[in-house]
């Protein structure tokens, strides 16, 4: 400090105050502080029914409505076989099948779905009944630890489907024709589920079994 009790002017010491008033500004109840409190709103959460088939039967559920599908599936049905990964729809994990058509279950809310007909890692096979994509993941050893095969498996069986419906991905030579079932085509298509093991390889060779199998 200088003789009049101020810090002198530096660039260290500006970033000092700075740090501090950011600090302040942070802190419930101090000075500057802007955000607003919660929990003394008065706004209770807002609760909805809905209804959906999942895995061939129907279920009712009271969920407030902010709820994402995968958190209706895990938490409310405890169908916990749908893995919550990245939790920003980034890693696939989450994959299950809704209507027929594949999505990342926490990008969704539960409350859209009402109706729908939802399909999970658990509704696709059992342990004695295993669906020919859980088999062919196991003879070719297409999974490590194990964390993203259901997301992995619900992406490949639709995979499938979208490739029987003939539509085209980007890497399709021609938008106008049947895609062709080949490595790059299965590669883009299951580009959105992430397997940090890295058993890419292996996870083609069990869809590209299955869907041989299914010609």
């Amino acid at each position: 400090m200088d003789k009049s009790g101020h810090l002198p002017i530096s660039r260290r010491n500006l970033m000092i105050v700075a740090g501090a008033s950011v600090a302040s500004a942070a802190v419930p109840g101090s000075a500057g502080a802007q955000t607003p409190d919660l929990a003394r709103s008065g706004a209770a959460p807002v609760s909805s029914k809905v209804s959906f088939r999942v895995n061939g039967a129907t279920r009712g559920l009271e969920l407030d409505t902010r709820t994402t599908l995968l958190d209706a599936l895990r938490e409310h049905l405890h169908l916990t076989g749908s893995k919550k990964g990245c939790d920003h729809g980034q890693c696939g994990a989450c994959t299950v099948i809704v209507d027929g058509q594949r999505i990342v279950s926490c990008l969704t809310l539960a409350v859209m779905h009402e109706g729908a007909s939802v399909t999970t890692i658990e509704g696709l096979g059992t342990p004695d009944d295993l669906h020919p994509m859980q088999a062919a993941f196991i003879k070719h050893d297409g999974y490590q630890c194990g964390y993203c095969t259901p997301g992995q498996i619900c992406s490949a069986v639709a995979v499938l489907d979208e490739l029987k419906a003939g539509i085209p991905s980007h890497v399709s030579g021609d938008l106008t024709a049947a895609p062709e079932l080949t490595s790059a085509e299965l590669r883009e298509r299951m580009s959105g589920n992430i397997c940090r093991c890295g058993a890419y390889s292996n996870i083609i060779d069990a869809i590209a079994e299955v869907a041989g199998s299914a010609a």
